[in-house]
């Protein structure tokens, strides 16, 4: 059984939750973090992307980078803008966009338990944002962001949970964002037990996002246990920051292309090909797709609905029959030419989050000349592809609300 542990929290002191909880550092460029720190020093962005703190030119890999990351991260302690709680406990985590409400149980869980797939993945990591955050957390000696986790749905989590909720919060927020989070602490160590001893009784753990994260923190464990000749396994570095939310809870978004070229090819020889795959229909506006096996796409000013012509699932490898899989298979590789879209740098990803007037403006700008829009992959879809083993093409899942990072920090000592 996977295991969940009670730790003791690095957190803001409450008036400066707002101020200190930062975007996760993954989903914002340099550019992006050094606009939305430069008027902020309580910013976490300070820590999970110090070079925000160092010149312009700084490669955001050197080593500088990383002192610099734990330098920041003291210099909050010692502010006292942060704090660390005296005893380890569980914490619950809530945010709401829009109609959506999601709650989350914050705690350690086991980087064996990654290693043994008792935490299942399902996307293949880049070894250069992988070295990135071992570097990171290697240095500064904490996780900073947590990893997004979720299992199936038990009733009994749901009830606890209930119950927490009348408490009074910690935090409670909205960000510039219009997202509002919500954090409370789990006192009472029977209701902690209790917690942890529900999680022991299922079998696995997805991981939802956060692979690099997940990745980098059993890779620090593993180099920590060769390192201390006194290793017992429950140091605190054997573990790893998540944040564990029900299935049912979970909304994915679409995760959509643009691509620069059609790969030589004129739009008429384009067109004739995809009419060999698709039925496709002219649309009058933008199209979203509103069923898995259709998709979108806009080119040349113009949108069109595409419709797989054959049933072409694959009854062994789930993982095949994602949209992402056939749009990289039918028409991504043998007519556009990208071959592994992971290192590939014609085509771009555009999370569903910034609809799809940003794919027309992206290819009304010239800089991509086709977009395609998909139908968001399902959370049984992810569990399934873990289930087997198999591994989804990058870039299938986004989802929101993205968990903030500063809330709640994991020390490894």
């Amino acid at each position: 059984m996977a295991v969940l542990r009670k730790f003791k929290a690095i957190r803001p002191q409450k008036e400066l939750a707002k101020n200190i909880a930062s975007y996760p550092y993954d989903v914002l460029s340099t550019e992006e973090a050094r606009e939305l720190a430069k008027d902020n020093e309580y910013s976490f962005l300070h820590v999970v992307r110090s070079e925000v703190s160092l010149s312009e030119d700084i490669d955001s890999y050197s080593k500088e980078v990383y002192e610099k990351a734990k330098e920041n991260l003291q210099n909050m302690i010692n502010q006292k803008w942060l704090i660390q709680d005296e005893v380890p406990k569980l914490y619950l985590y809530r945010q709401i966009m829009n109609d959506l409400e999601q709650h989350g149980i914050v705690g350690c869980v086991s980087a064996e338990d990654y290693e043994n797939g008792k935490i299942k993945k399902h996307e293949l990591t880049r070894k250069a944002k992988e070295n990135d955050r071992i570097n990171h957390v290697y240095t500064t000696n904490i996780n900073s962001g947590p990893v997004f986790l979720t299992y199936k749905n038990k009733d009994s989590i749901n009830k606890i949970v209930e119950k927490i909720r009348i408490n009074e919060p910690e935090y409670d927020f909205t960000a510039d964002d219009g997202i509002r989070h919500t954090v409370w602490l789990i006192e009472d160590d029977n209701v902690n037990n209790e917690i942890v001893d529900e999680f022991s009784k299922i079998d696995s753990f997805y991981i939802a996002d956060g692979h690099h994260r997940a990745a980098s923190a059993a890779a620090v464990a593993k180099k920590r246990r060769e390192e201390n000749d006194n290793h017992t396994g429950t140091e605190e570095y054997n573990y790893f920051l998540a944040v564990l939310f029900a299935d049912k809870e979970l909304t994915i978004l679409d995760y959509n292309r643009v691509v620069t070229d059609l790969n030589g090819l004129s739009e008429e020889d384009f067109f004739h090909k995809l009419g060999d795959i698709f039925r496709i229909e002219k649309k009058e506006k933008k199209y979203k797709p509103q069923k898995k096996g259709e998709l979108g796409m806009y080119l040349e000013g113009d949108w069109y609905k595409l419709d797989f012509i054959k049933n072409i699932d694959d009854e062994i490898n789930p993982a095949e029959n994602l949209d992402t899989s056939k749009l990289q298979k039918f028409v991504l590789e043998p007519l556009l030419g990208i071959e592994d879209p992971r290192t590939d740098e014609r085509i771009d990803f555009i999370g569903g989050i910034r609809g799809l007037s940003e794919l027309e403006k992206l290819v009304n700008s010239n800089k991509f000349r086709v977009a395609f829009a998909l139908y968001p992959t399902s959370v049984t879809e992810l569990m399934d592809i873990a289930d087997s083993g198999g591994i989804m093409p990058p870039k299938s899942t986004w989802f929101e609300p993205k968990l903030r990072s500063g809330l709640l920090i994991h020390d490894l000592e």
